[in-house]
Formats: structure tokens, sequence, C-alpha cells
């Protein structure tokens, strides 16, 4: 107690003192202007994203890919695999089915009849493709073509029943910021979703002369490639095809490919089961003012040396349609028919001239090193 009496003069300094402190702060509040009350930018968001995981889940598939068992290599499993807990699973699924896993990935259904889009990398030189549905049933499917350039694939699948299936939505309306779910059935392990923002568009990451991805931070881990990405309405927006990691895991920098891209390729896979594209036969680069671009060689006896082009010339259009970057003028080329005649704008030498070229097949040993 006495203690306490010996305290008191402090305490009684200490209760003036936040006295004071509160008048300063009173006063400074009062020289502050009045805010308006804070209106979210930003409201209404998904509290959940079930009922759409229920819309669309159905429709997306697990890819198996596997080779005949009388190769050497019997026993050797995915990377993605080895030295996980999925080892174990693969090695009886293996055994089971005598043959090599070679890899998987992820698809989804785009009509009742069973065609299926996915990533060219997960089914190229299968010697068979199994499809499982999230329901359990499995299918052994057919290759319709692959797009190498863009890693574009369609399989097919036949049922007796009417299959589950999405639907397209328009990737243009996609805006940075804007909620997404990716979708996969990495594995066989059943579906997998996980949600995120658009974190940027036109992404070109530089694996092919088209690179023009939605990157995403929604985690997309190996085995789900081929899967989709949704937009809040349940329509598939882009088609997951890679990740940037140092871990070979999802660190939040997953790409997708647009579905503006991906629908018309789709579509003549179905028809034609390959992608006829132009070519030039040109090498080209940017220019510094981003207004066209320039010819640095000019392949001897290719469709741009016939048309007159020449080494040093600057291509600032196509058919009218003006031109900005080296990529912009690959894709327009790489998207006419062959066969038919374009006219080029060309300044020489400061001088605008018009070139008409009749565009050739691009050869298919171009598509290894993005030539034009």
């Amino acid at each position: 107690m006495k203690t306490l009496l010996r305290n008191l003069p402090a305490l009684a300094v200490a209760c003036f003192s936040l006295q004071e402190t509160g008048a300063h702060h009173l006063a400074q509040a009062a020289s502050l202007p009045t805010f308006e009350p804070a209106v979210p930018l930003v409201s209404g968001g998904p509290i959940s994203f079930a009922p759409l995981v229920r819309k669309v889940v159905p429709a997306v598939v697990n890819i198996s890919v596997t080779r005949d068992s009388d190769t050497s290599a019997k026993h050797k499993l995915p990377s993605t695999v080895k030295g996980t807990p999925l080892e174990k699973r693969y090695r009886e699924r293996m055994r089971r089915h005598r043959d090599e896993l070679l890899g998987a990935g992820s698809g989804f259904i785009v009509d009742p009849e069973g065609t299926i889009v996915t990533n060219g990398h997960v089914v190229e030189d299968a010697d068979k493709i199994t499809v499982a549905l999230s329901s359990g049933k499995e299918f052994t499917a057919t290759l319709a073509g692959i797009d190498n350039l863009t890693d574009i694939a369609v399989i097919k699948i036949s049922s007796p029943q009417p299959l589950p299936y999405v639907t397209w939505g328009d990737s243009r309306l996609v805006q940075v910021g804007d909620w997404i779910m990716a979708a996969g059935n990495p594995f066989g392990l059943g579906s997998s979703v996980t949600a995120g923002i658009v974190s940027a568009r036109g992404r070109d990451i530089g694996t092919s002369p088209f690179d023009d991805f939605l990157q995403l931070d929604a985690p997309i881990n190996p085995g789900n490639s081929g899967g989709p990405t949704f937009n809040l309405a349940g329509q598939v927006v882009a088609l997951n095809t890679a990740i940037v990691s140092p871990t070979g895991g999802s660190v939040g920098l997953g790409f997708s490919i647009p579905s503006e891209i991906v629908i018309p390729i789709v579509e003549t896979l179905r028809q034609a089961g390959h992608i006829e594209r132009g070519w030039l036969g040109a090498t080209l680069e940017d220019i510094m003012t981003h207004n066209g671009t320039q010819v640095t060689e000019v392949d001897r006896n290719g469709p741009a040396a016939k048309g007159g082009l020449k080494k040093g010339d600057i291509i600032v259009g196509m058919n009218n349609e003006h031109v900005e970057t080296a990529r912009a003028m690959i894709r327009a080329v790489a998207s006419a028919k062959p066969g038919l005649d374009a006219q080029l704008n060309v300044l020489r030498n400061n001088q605008p001239i018009t070139l008409t070229i009749r565009i050739g097949r691009r050869p298919k040993w171009e598509d290894g090193n993005g030539g034009k």
C-alpha cells in the first residue's frame, strides 16, 4: 500500500499527459478535410464457387497416354510423378494395364458427341489415349488432329449416351483482375479446381510465334495441362497450357490460350485434322518505331523472293491492314490461306510500293524455329 501511495503523483502526471495527447490529436483531426464515404470498386464477389463447379466439372476429363509394353523402358515413370505419393498408384496402374504410361493431362468435352479439347503435348506420339470422366467411366480416344504451333489438340470418344459438355466464352471480354476458375483432372485422382484472377493479357513466353497467353494466378499444376479456364458464367475462356516454375509446381504463374485463338483451330482440326498455315519465306525483325517490320533475310525461291520482296524492305501493311511488329506480320501471314495472293505495303528506301505475293504453304521444318 505504501508503494502505491508513493506512485500516485506519477500516475496523476501520466493521466494529465494522456489528456494533453488526446486533446492534441483531436485538434489535428479537426483540421483534416471531410472525406466522402468509401465505396468499394469491387463488390458482390462469389461467396462460393460450388455452383460453378457442379455445372462444369462433369465435362472435365483426365487423359492418359500409353504405348505398348514391349519397349525397353517398360517401367519408366513420368518425371512429374516420380518421387511423389502418386508413384505407387502409377506403378499399380501400369502393371494392371501392362503398358507404359508416358504422361497424363486434362481436357474438356465441347459437345455431347464426345469431342475433347486438350494440349498437343499431352497426346502427341501416343499409341493409346485413355479418357476418364469424373464419374469414373473410361473411354479409348482417337486423335482428330494436333496443331503443334499453338499446342492445341482435339481427340474424340464415342458413347451410347450424350456426354456432359461445356460451352465457349469470349476471351476478348476478359479483363485483367477478373475472377476465373481453372479446372483439371490430374493423374486420374479426380476433378480438381482452383480459383484466382487474370493477372495479365497478351503474354509472350517464347514458346512459339503465336504466343498470346492469359496469365493466371490460379494454381495450374502438372497434370492440369489441357484443362479449361472458366469465367463466372461457366464458359471456357482459355485452355490451360503452361506454367513457369523453378520447382515444377505452381507458383502463381500459369498461362492459358484465349478462346478467341482456340475456337477456330479446334473447328479446323475437327473438320480437316490439320492446320494449313501461310508462309512468306522471309526473316523479319522489329524496328525502333514499332511502325512496321524490317526484312533481314529472304529465302531463295520462296514466296517473298518470287514476289519481289528484298532485304532491307520495311513491311507496314498486308491486305490494307496496318502491321506494327514482326510478330503481328507472322500471325497475319500464318492466318492467310496458302495459294492466295496478298498485297504487301512496303517502304523501300523510304518510298512506298505495293507488292503482290502468293502465300506459300508453311513447311513443317519451320514449326521448330519460328520461321515466317
